[in-house]
């Protein structure tokens, strides 16, 4: 038998895809087809996908000409899977033509010619609408945010809205868009809004824009009120709008993989979670201001605390804190969040300096995140068994918001309006705890 091996994203599935499967179909006897998964696009760069990997998958097998699909997820799997599967041929389209010869060492390389007229980039550029950014607050996260919607199809910036006209001017002359600084005149020239302005407005923006009937990406801390991020998140729904919280490394490839990989039981049961996160800041900043809803906790726990969520879930037993503050700011804090079969903790600081890395305990094993791991790039699985040990390497492309913008676009345009990456009761729980430390439950000062 004649085993066929081919690749590809196989986005927005067109007759030129279906004409290469048959093509390389027609080869052999047995025909494999590896679909590039979500995160390996996205370090490839390719944050333009329309259809998510599972999507994907069923349109190939739809076709009928797969006799069995896999998943591609790393560079240099290719030689892994032909060899695994005892591949005679690798087929790939002629638009790649000398890239692949080094496997000929492994098998036989054909190259089948492409249909011409037709690709999957041409559709989406006949179909891609472009979405104008609006974006209210222009400090520093702004300045981030407009070079990261460059690299994401279908995004682009074209104002900024802040009560200050002068730093909006400035703003919008360095990145070339419109200046506002009022909301009704700024909200008419926008499809969807980026809210990046300071903790304390981001309640009365996200609700002003949702009125507006305007999809909504908003930085974190998301809100500072369990109610209040309730009522957008029902407003949102009842008018049918994408609201989504903008915590960059709950949609980065790499700390997507590790949430996969601890729920597959890798590790067996999760007992213990550990993260840290630390910056240190020098006053005069927003961050030490106390009527900016300054401190670690605000700054920082929307991250640390979203770690611990997404692996052990929004039903916890008890949560309590150890805090240092000055100036009536926290500078360190210490969170203790107490589940029924495990424990966790996030330890922030403003003022202290400490590790930041992430460390998850479990009945198998555990899984090191090195400082900083809120910008994952690279995670162990350590066991006591050193030689059963795993590394796992990504790429962490630019400011890493790109992730956020292109998760937020995919949803708009396919419609969805929950996000597994980051869902609205985690979210929602997020804020939860973030207000019981500003309400001082179970708070000890040190």
């Amino acid at each position: 038998m004649t085993k066929v091996i081919t690749y590809g994203t196989y986005d927005l599935l067109h007759q030129g895809h279906i004409n290469l499967l048959r093509r390389a179909k027609e080869l052999g006897d047995y025909l494999i087809v590896g679909v590039t998964s979500d995160s390996f696009d996205c370090e490839r760069g390719k944050l333009n996908v329309r259809n998510n990997v599972l999507e994907r998958v069923e349109a190939v097998k739809a076709t009928g000409y797969a006799d069995e699909v896999i998943i591609e997820d790393y560079i240099g799997q290719k030689i892994d899977d032909i060899q695994k599967y005892d591949i005679d041929i690798f087929a790939i389209g002629s638009d790649w033509i000398g890239k692949f010869d080094y496997l000929n060492e492994y098998c036989k390389v054909v190259y089948l010619p492409r249909t011409e007229g037709i690709s999957s980039t041409m559709l989406r550029e006949e179909n891609q609408n472009t979405y104008h950014f609006g974006i209210i607050g222009s400090g520093r996260i702004a300045n981030r945010f407009v070079p990261e919607t460059k690299v994401v199809n279908g995004a682009k910036v074209v104002s900024v809205l802040n009560p200050n006209i002068y730093e909006a001017r400035l703003f919008a002359k360095t990145h070339g868009i419109e200046a506002y600084s009022d909301f009704d005149s700024f909200i008419e020239k926008v499809d969807v809004v980026y809210v990046a302005s300071p903790h304390l407005t981001h309640y009365e923006y996200v609700k002003k824009a949702l009125l507006a009937n305007k999809h909504v990406l908003c930085e974190i801390p998301f809100m500072l009120s369990k109610a209040e991020a309730l009522e957008l998140h029902g407003l949102a729904e009842e008018r049918n709008l994408v609201l989504l919280e903008a915590s960059k490394t709950a949609y980065c490839p790499a700390f997507g993989h590790l949430v996969t990989l601890i729920k597959s039981g890798i590790i067996g049961e999760v007992v213990d979670i550990k993260a840290s996160l630390s910056k240190m800041v020098v006053p005069p900043t927003r961050e030490l201001d106390a009527k900016q809803a300054g401190g670690a906790m605000t700054e920082h726990a929307p991250l640390t605390v979203m770690a611990i969520i997404k692996l052990l879930g929004v039903d916890w037993k008890d949560v309590n804190f150890h805090t240092k503050k000055e100036s009536g700011v926290d500078v360190y804090t210490k969170g203790i969040i107490n589940y029924p079969h495990a424990t966790s903790s996030f330890t922030l600081g403003i003022g202290v300096k400490t590790e930041g890395n992430l460390v998850i305990s479990g009945t198998k094993g555990y899984v090191y995140v090195p400082a900083p791991w809120w910008l994952t790039d690279y995670f162990e699985i350590r066991y006591e068994d050193q030689t059963k040990n795993k590394k796992f390497f990504y790429s962490y492309d630019g400011e890493g918001l790109r992730y956020e913008i292109q998760e937020f676009l995919s949803m708009i345009v396919n419609e969805r309006r929950s996000c597994y990456k980051l869902r609205r009761r985690e979210s929602v729980a997020i804020t939860e705890i973030i207000e019981k430390y500003r309400n001082g439950e179970n708070v000890i000062e040190i």
